[in-house]
């Protein structure tokens, strides 16, 4: 049976051309706003889950952003950007210093905001990840690493996950694992190998909710049938989120050394204290050869994107790796110091476990009073609740998450949705207890006006 692209859109996350959408729009936009809207549509190429768009904003500030019409939401979305918060004073102060001083560095110049920003990500990352290559963003980032790890290996294969996201651009969406960016984009970067990601409700390995790291054996059984691969690409934890067992990263490092293979582990939303860690692998006890970090690190302001490699893979000196024009912006670097620097000062890697873990206290009790909710889970403040139509299949509901959603966002309260049917919360890590609170009591409401 073959899937259509409608089919494949209802699994891929919130779409732009859903009936729930227009709906939403005709009750809650007034004529100012759809007449921004049509503009914007008339000027931009049409895409999925971009233009034609939602909405209009006019401002955002802390966890909130806020429309054409005055109405405030409290931003679970983000784009994982905002982990300070919108319009955070300290990173724009030092941003506007920096454009006062030195706004921009051509490539055969280095500067010193450039300098102490790979120093400090090369303090702060784990085990022996001590050089950087900086990129406009996270996407750029994946393909610095995907040609390092060709040049150092002499080989071209790759294994990532299915579902998984690494950016939009064609060697991206190769390693990608989302129909949404391959569907119908022709003949993708060759030797780009899949297996299943570490979600125990649609295993293909049939463990039963609990994963038994039958996946992460998969990985060793294609790296030894393959015999030259040059890495396995992954994100550390998958953006629904899926939550892999402790020891999952542990096994795919043994099997990429006895196979020859590099680990690559892909950051970019949840690096920077979403997890409660600065690094997400930190959890698992994990160094890979390369770790990709992006979306926050530039305050929610300004791009930029870094990989960090070990230096025993300073390897390609003459090659040009990246060589992007913006590859030194000192007003970028000056933007991920300074949200570095209130990361540490503010204590947002300990604010984030224990707002988490309150988190996960009231959406367990959430689970127990929904029968739509079939999983919860989530690591710091990055959270998901899976909705079902039956939790004996995980069958997503993905027609009622769509409702949630929209539902949510009458209410004042924004939010993805990943693989179609999962509610997945990435506030600012800024959040107060009270606003985290309120915002998963939205949420409690409107999955019971779904199901009455």
């Amino acid at each position: 049976m073959t899937t259509s692209a409608a089919e494949h859109d209802a699994t891929e996350g919130d779409v732009n051309g859903s009936e729930a959408r227009t709906q939403w729009q005709h009750t809650h936009l007034n004529e100012t706003t759809y007449a921004l809207l049509k503009r914007d549509e008339g000027a931009y190429l049409h895409q999925a889950m971009s233009t034609p768009c939602l909405n209009v904003l006019r401002d955002c500030d802390g966890i909130y952003i806020e429309d054409m019409q005055g109405r405030r939401y409290m931003d679970f979305h983000g784009n994982n950007v905002h982990q300070v918060g919108y319009k955070n004073t300290f990173v724009i102060d030092a941003v506007v210093a920096q454009l006062r001083e030195l706004p921009f560095s051509p490539r055969r110049y280095t500067n010193v905001p450039a300098i102490r920003l790979a120093e400090k990500l090369a303090s702060l990352a784990p085990g022996d990840l001590d050089r950087v290559l900086f990129a406009p963003g996270g996407t750029s980032a994946i393909g610095i690493a995907l040609k390092l790890a060709r040049r150092a290996t002499g080989r071209y294969k790759t294994i990532s996950m299915w579902d998984s996201f690494h950016g939009a651009s064609l060697d991206a969406i190769s390693i990608g694992g989302e129909a949404a960016f391959r569907r119908g984009a022709g003949p993708l970067m060759p030797g780009t190998e899949h297996v299943p990601p570490a979600d125990p409700h649609h295993c293909p390995f049939k463990c039963g909710g609990t994963c038994n790291n039958a996946c992460a054996d998969y990985v060793e059984y294609v790296l030894e049938k393959e015999g030259d691969v040059a890495a396995v690409v992954a994100e550390t934890i998958r953006s629904t989120p899926y939550i892999p067992p402790k020891d999952y990263w542990k096994k795919i490092r043994a099997a990429c050394d006895r196979h020859g293979a590099l680990l690559i582990l892909d950051e970019i939303p949840h690096a920077l204290g979403r997890t409660g860690r600065m690094f997400t692998c930190e959890h698992y006890d994990v160094v890979p050869d390369m770790l990709v970090v992006g979306k926050g690190l530039g305050g929610g302001i300004i791009p930029i994107a870094a990989v960090l490699a070990r230096n025993g893979l300073n390897v390609a000196a003459d090659i040009s790796l990246g060589h992007y024009t913006h590859e030194k912006s000192p007003v970028a670097c000056a933007a991920a110091l300074a949200t570095i620097e209130f990361i540490e000062r503010e204590r947002l890697l300990e604010r984030a476990e224990e707002l988490g873990a309150h988190a996960l206290r009231l959406l367990g009790a959430m689970k127990e009073r929904h029968r739509l909710i079939g999983d919860v889970r989530g690591l710091g403040l990055f959270l998901g609740i899976e909705l079902v139509t039956d939790r004996a299949t995980m069958a997503r509901a993905c027609r009622e998450a769509e409702a949630v959603m929209y539902a949510a966002l009458g209410k004042g309260l924004s939010f993805k949705l990943t693989m179609g049917n999962i509610i997945t919360l990435t506030p600012p890590l800024i959040i107060s207890k009270e606003e985290l609170t309120t915002a998963l009591a939205i949420i409690d409401e409107c999955i019971t006006d779904i199901e009455c």
